[in-house]
């Protein structure tokens, strides 16, 4: 198994060295004494063993629900959040440091990561699709932005409004008769006469917090298309994993077709977790009423529904049911959240069980919050519980 000693960058190691030698400067006295302490809050256990069975010693989330055991810029973004929400410094530079050297080319102030890296044809593992995935870019760009302000280091806030400046440059579009638009990556989705999106690279408290950040940005009107985008494309009040643009509005993606299911399940999570303060809230969930008919019948909810026609069919694992914890607490629907959670896997169940990459990430989503150990505010700042 490949490690970042295998790929050395001058580049990547200049700019961790600016990044950590910046940080320390700016009254962090004591970098070990800060890491893993949580103050009032016991250690997240659940991530724990996400890490424990699926982080490689060197920042690698390896997805072990994948036969290649790959990893993807997505587990990064998702890993390093969690290492910032869990207050471990040395696990977050671990994170950052794999993500730098092997999908960033050494510096992602300059390149955003690519989206997918394992072992190629000849048994060398390294970068096998250079694309990036724009959710993953943003996820890594806030969680950089909020670490620089929590933990009082600079340098990481300069490397985030280096990748935001490339996500405009690269990733957002004029379309026309819409405005600004975040693709989901570089290459691969403008066809002759339309745009492929996806609504669920686009949580609300990412939008709010760039617009605070990055100024020259077109994240407030990002935000309002979004919005219109989840009006549009959610008849039944149910979130199609894709769309697609064209000049006369939103219509089924050519691809995908209307389904919502694996992609859209982080809909409802992020739409939970924006700040009731938030002017998008409730029209947001408005117009995500969809799954809010289904769980206070049924208590379960769907795997795979037609947006369309509203058909619901399957029911989903048990992240689908982390994820819809904070869209429940949200619709007023506190006590059948509760229920729902006492649900989801036990800790010695999750240790014993096989790594299940997805639903893990969304149960940490989903749980972490709902248990409160991190909330946004309405400016998207990040709340953790030890702060």
């Amino acid at each position: 198994m490949a490690n970042s000693a295998e790929f050395p960058s001058l580049r990547r190691r200049r700019l961790m060295q600016a990044i950590a030698a910046v940080g320390v400067a700016a009254n962090l006295p004591d970098l070990r004494a800060a890491t893993g302490s949580a103050r009032g809050k016991a250690a997240w256990l659940e991530w724990g063993i996400l890490a424990d069975s699926s982080l490689s010693s060197d920042g690698r989330m390896i997805d072990r629900s994948a036969s290649d055991l790959r990893t993807t810029s997505e587990g990064q973004s998702y890993a390093l959040f969690f290492a910032l929400v869990s207050n471990d410094q040395a696990q977050f530079d671990r994170i950052l440091g794999w993500t730098v050297d092997n999908l960033a080319g050494g510096d992602m102030s300059r390149r955003l990561p690519a989206w997918l890296w394992g072992r190629d044809e000849a048994g060398r593992w390294r970068v096998l699709d250079d694309n990036p995935a724009s959710d993953s870019d943003l996820w890594l760009a806030y969680t950089l932005i909020e670490a620089a302000r929590l933990w009082r280091r600079p340098g990481l806030l300069e490397v985030a409004k280096g990748m935001l400046a490339q996500v405009r440059e690269r990733e957002i579009v004029d379309l026309p008769g819409l405005g600004p638009m975040l693709l989901p990556g570089a290459q691969g989705f403008v066809e002759d006469d339309y745009w492929r999106l996806n609504p669920s690279y686009l949580p609300m408290p990412l939008l709010r917090r760039f617009a605070g950040v990055d100024t020259r940005g077109p994240w407030p009107t990002i935000a309002r298309n979004s919005l219109r985008m989840l009006r549009d494309t959610a008849p039944k009040g149910f979130a199609p994993d894709w769309t697609a643009w064209r000049s006369s509005g939103f219509f089924a993606d050519p691809v995908k077709g209307a389904m919502g299911s694996y992609d859209a399940i982080r809909v409802y999570l992020w739409a939970g977790m924006t700040d009731p303060r938030d002017p998008a809230f409730k029209p947001t969930l408005a117009a995500l009423h969809g799954p809010l008919a289904r769980l206070r019948e049924q208590a379960t909810m769907v795997e795979r529904v037609d947006t369309r026609a509203g058909t619901q069919t399957g029911t989903g694992p048990y992240g689908f049911t982390a994820a819809v914890l904070p869209y429940l607490q949200a619709q007023g629907e506190s006590a059948l959240a509760t229920r729902l959670r006492a649900t989801l896997p036990e800790v010695a169940r999750l240790r014993a069980d096989p790594p299940a990459y997805y639903s893990h990430n969304l149960l940490l989503f989903g749980s972490g919050w709902f248990d409160r150990r991190y909330r946004f505010r309405a400016d998207g700042q990040l709340r953790p519980s030890w702060a």
